[in-house]
């Protein structure tokens, strides 16, 4: 919708209202002065209403592409600052690309603390084999926690294509029951 907007902000102190009031009017009061209207009155009120009329019939659609396309304004640091504060998972009204970003950082979030955990470096990651069990168990957790397709966490894990992903995992799957995840694609 081209008709409302949604601002992240953070205030050192709980005056957020007193801050939107002041945007919102400040807004007002400079179209309302690039007008040429003067002041609130009944005149005033009538030439508003026309020029949003007039505004409304307008073809906007370049002039606000970027903002319908895209979900935040600001630099590339602060959009992955953001990012990396999603830690709730989206819900039935969430969509689209700012979801698929958000879950993607999510996604690299947990390679990296896995890798950590593992004492493995990103070397490590692309020499092991591609059923590595810790591989495997580390793919196990990205399919729970996030819903990245197979084919990126085979790409990112380097363990193939996504059909081996998919037979890994199933296997593991298949006799975690009787083994420990370390031991099933050892047949031990």
């Amino acid at each position: 919708m081209g008709n409302h907007f949604h601002l992240v902000i953070e205030t050192p102190q709980p005056n957020l209202v007193a801050g939107m009031k002041w945007l919102l009017w400040t807004y007002t009061a400079t179209l309302l002065g690039e007008w040429g209207i003067p002041k609130d009155s009944e005149t005033g009120r009538r030439v508003f209403a026309e020029r949003m009329e007039w505004r409304r019939g307008e073809d906007l659609h370049g002039e606000f592409k970027r903002v319908e396309r895209g979900w935040c304004l600001g630099g590339e640091e602060f959009r992955q600052e953001l990012l990396e504060q999603v830690d709730t998972p989206p819900g039935p009204s969430h969509f689209g690309e700012a979801v698929q970003e958000a879950e993607a950082v999510q996604a690299e979030r947990l390679v990296i603390e896995g890798l950590k955990r593992m004492g493995w470096s990103e070397a490590d990651l692309r020499a092991r084999r591609k059923g590595e069990p810790k591989k495997v168990e580390l793919a196990r957790q990205l399919r729970s926690q996030t819903t990245m397709p197979l084919a990126w966490i085979a790409e990112r894990l380097n363990m193939g294509s996504r059909g081996h992903l998919a037979w890994l995992l199933q296997q593991c799957g298949a006799s975690r029951h009787s083994a420990p995840a370390n031991q099933c694609l050892l047949g031990i």
